[in-house]
């Protein structure tokens, strides 16, 4: 009992020596933590102003002017490395058109990294190499598909947008509104994606940039046909005069008519769309078909080293394939 006591009295002085120590140590932190607050405060004010956060800006949907900053930054020389492919830059191109504010390098070398790991998981577990391969594959392509669809959905969007874009900004000019002005009232009225893009050229002019080189900024950002024509007209208009919001009519028009243009032509074009669908879907309904009826007589393809080969082989033809059909019914207007 004598024995209890004292070893209770000892772990108590131990606790009452620790204890000060920690809270010393947990104060000086919290202080180091204000202090370091408190100098950034001004700098935090200025990242806010940039990013479209800052008090009096939450009406307008700002896209960020720093994200090019954040995607050159460079983490690890890996990223500098495969920075240098041509690849890299057309990626970058498709995240922007995509708004997704991410480096491309930087999720080129994540995807890769995912892939190779996936692969080796496959391989490791016993799947086997060729199924490794196209497991790993899918983790690299997948996400890149639905990038590229993701902005073309978007650039899509975007067009549909574009005569009411116009004619708003027809009726805001001749109603006494400045050109930057008549922008901001676009960023406020109109839905993503115009609402974004524009918002930015309003920003950018807003911080001292000059309006036409933000509009061509633009232009060069979306690289869409309907929206060169619009930045060329506005820079002719600035530099040698002229009625603006004639031109904006009619470019809108031209817009519009290319839009139903557009929708006959893929009317036209749904059977030879809807024929690659089904020539795409049938040998995979099938061989699930025979899979589920005959499993010894469809297993082959699935169990044999020859069979898994021409199964891959067969998935890739039919990728060719279904590329082809898209490439000929793809009518430009």
């Amino acid at each position: 009992m004598i024995a209890n006591f004292y070893l209770a009295s000892g772990s108590d002085s131990v606790m009452f020596l620790i204890l000060p120590m920690v809270g010393s140590v947990m104060l000086a932190y919290a202080i180091f933590n204000l202090v370091r607050d408190l100098r950034r405060t001004e700098h935090h004010k200025l990242m806010e102003r940039l990013e479209g956060k800052a008090k009096g800006m939450k009406d307008v949907s700002f896209q960020s002017l720093l994200r090019k900053g954040d995607q050159e930054r460079v983490v690890n020389p890996l990223e500098a490395v495969v920075r240098q492919f041509a690849v890299v830059s057309k990626l970058q191109r498709v995240l922007d058109q995509g708004n997704l504010p991410w480096s491309a390098a930087r999720t080129l070398v994540n995807l890769v990294g995912l892939g190779i790991l996936t692969m080796l998981g496959c391989i490791l577990l016993g799947k086997g190499t060729l199924l490794g391969i196209g497991i790993g594959a899918a983790v690299v392509l997948l996400p890149l598909f639905y990038f590229v669809k993701r902005r073309a959905r978007r650039l899509n969007k975007l067009v549909m947008q574009l005569p009411d874009v116009f004619e708003l900004m027809g009726q805001a000019l001749s109603a006494g509104h400045s050109l930057a002005s008549s922008i901001h009232l676009i960023a406020e009225q109109m839905p993503d994606p115009a609402r974004t893009e524009f918002a930015r050229v309003f920003h950018e002019q807003n911080l001292g940039l000059k309006i036409e080189d933000a509009l061509m900024n633009m232009g060069n950002r979306v690289d869409m046909l309907d929206v060169r024509f619009f930045v060329t007209a506005v820079l002719i208009s600035r530099s040698t005069g002229g009625d603006l919001r004639e031109v904006l009519d009619k470019i809108s028009s031209v817009i519009r008519q290319r839009i139903e243009l557009f929708g006959q032509v893929r009317t036209l074009t749904a059977e030879g769309r809807m024929s690659g669908y089904v020539l795409f879907a049938l040998p995979i309904v099938v061989f699930c078909g025979a899979l589920f009826l005959n499993p010894d007589y469809a297993s082959v393809l699935l169990t044999d080293p020859r069979g898994k080969l021409l199964l891959f082989v067969a998935g890739a033809m039919q990728l060719m394939g279904l590329a082809m059909i898209r490439y000929i019914i793809n009518i430009k207007v």
